[in-house]
């Protein structure tokens, strides 16, 4: 069976390097996903910095097969013809790339998160999804990995009762402005909020420190609401309108923290890095006639599969075009749309 040809744009740390740590779940980049692949192949990559192009095509291209470099992504696109093109540049450039893939009929576009770096960008990337021609994935990794796809099997049953409230925690360091956390891991967190809960998620307000600071601790107030276009769940989606949630965005840590928690009639799930957490309610061990909450001991056995089920979805999307991906253009939308209403929001 013949292979998918990829091709990549922006050969830093998510498209390849990260590939190096030593710690991560493998693979935990593009090409790495890639190579992994039964389904694909990496024909060339595209970066306007040398260095890159000469240590991507020195490390990709193995078994007698040379992975090509260009210093154009257009040229790549016209040359080789791609059927999965994926974008790891900066926000500010993704509309560029997606509206180049779509007018050389590229079948299938990964672009890295955030899909843009405006609602506007955003909104005619969607657009462009929309129109049928491309089908465009955005990388929210955790849709696609097998803890949280877990965790939503739970929800979705509603094996502890009715979800009550969500909480969610991001600290990235000491001195990164909240603002800025908020658009770059905020927006696997807000996305992963929506996904579990087959929601979208609507801000209130905020207060505590400003969003511009880079020190002290913000909490975003919201809610989820229905999700109108919604076909996993529409049960879930439904019992989850008006449910509140609360984000906190904290500087002045030395430590990266990224978790959520969902408050049930019965029960307490926890998911984040590092975190698989199950709570079940029991009669109280330290009361009479109270319950309190037990951990179950289930733990997340093996890896989650988070980059390599995006590459699968996207085989899957090139083979049929009709398939919704797991994480589109409009999934990255709704993101954003989030992102910029937290930004605009004034106490």
């Amino acid at each position: 069976m013949k292979k998918i040809k990829a091709a990549i744009v922006g050969l830093g740390r998510i498209a390849s390097l990260l590939e190096e740590d030593a710690l991560r779940e493998k693979p935990c980049t593009h090409a790495g996903a890639v190579t992994s692949s039964d389904d694909c192949f990496i024909a060339a990559g595209c970066d306007t910095n040398e260095e890159r192009r000469k240590l991507f095509a020195e490390k990709w291209s193995c078994n007698g097969t040379q992975v090509q470099v260009f210093s154009d992504a257009a040229q790549m696109l016209s040359l080789l013809k791609p059927e999965i093109f994926i974008i790891a540049t900066h926000p500010d450039s993704h509309y560029h790339y997606c509206r180049i893939a779509s007018e050389m009929q590229v079948p299938v576009v990964i672009c890295e998160k955030p899909l843009a770096d405006s609602i506007g960008k955003a909104k005619k990337i969607a657009k462009l999804a929309a129109s049928g021609g491309i089908t465009i994935i955005t990388n929210h990794e955790r849709r696609y990995s097998l803890d949280y796809i877990r965790i939503k099997e739970i929800l979705e049953e509603e094996s502890f009762g009715a979800l009550i409230s969500v909480h969610a925690k991001l600290y990235m360091g000491k001195t990164m402005r909240l603002l800025d956390q908020l658009w770059h891991d905020g927006t696997h967190l807000a996305d992963a909020i929506m996904f579990l809960t087959d929601s979208v998620l609507k801000h209130r307000r905020t207060w505590g420190a400003s969003l511009t600071s880079r020190s002290g601790t913000a909490w975003l107030d919201g809610e989820l609401q229905q999700h109108k276009s919604s076909s996993a769940s529409p049960r879930l989606c439904v019992r989850s309108s008006g449910i509140p949630v609360l984000i906190e965005i904290g500087a002045g840590r030395d430590h990266l923290v990224f978790e959520i928690e969902f408050s049930c009639e019965r029960g307490r799930l926890r998911i984040g890095n590092g975190i698989f957490e199950i709570w079940e309610s029991v009669p109280s061990p330290y009361a009479e006639k109270f319950r309190s909450l037990k951990n179950t001991e289930e733990t997340f056995p093996g890896v989650t599969g988070y980059f390599a089920n995006m590459i699968k979805d996207a085989a899957a999307c090139v083979k049929d075009p009709k398939k919704k991906p797991v994480s589109g253009a409009a999934d990255g939308l709704r993101v954003i749309e989030y992102l910029n209403s937290v930004k605009k929001w004034r106490s």
